[in-house]
């Protein structure tokens, strides 16, 4: 017999971003920073707060799928990588800043 677990759990929390301070009310699916996009390896499958690792979890990539904005993040610790989509209270104008500075980096 299989036990199966879940992939994803709804997990709403508050919580203060590391990077710039902001006060965040998650509503069970937030997993960045709306200001600055500022992520943290806290999980193994999406709200299951099962990692051990903590690390910061920078943007490393901003790609459009099927229309919808997607940031790729990286941990600054173990190198984990996750794609979660831009919400639509995320800053848009930090958005295109930070756009702009990823093409910055490779040109």
């Amino acid at each position: 017999m299989s036990i199966s677990t879940k992939q994803f759990q709804k997990k709403v929390e508050q919580f203060v971003c590391v990077q710039c301070g902001t006060t965040v009310q998650g509503d069970g699916y937030t997993n960045h920073c709306p200001e600055c996009f500022l992520s943290q390896h806290v999980d193994i499958n999406p709200g299951d707060r099962a990692a051990s690792c903590g690390g910061v979890m920078t943007v490393a990539a901003l790609f459009l799928n099927h229309g919808n904005w997607v940031l790729r993040h990286r941990c600054q610790v173990c190198g984990f990588e996750r794609n979660n989509k831009v919400q639509p209270n995320d800053n848009l104008v930090a958005l295109a800043r930070l756009q702009q500075q990823l093409i910055g980096q490779i040109t």
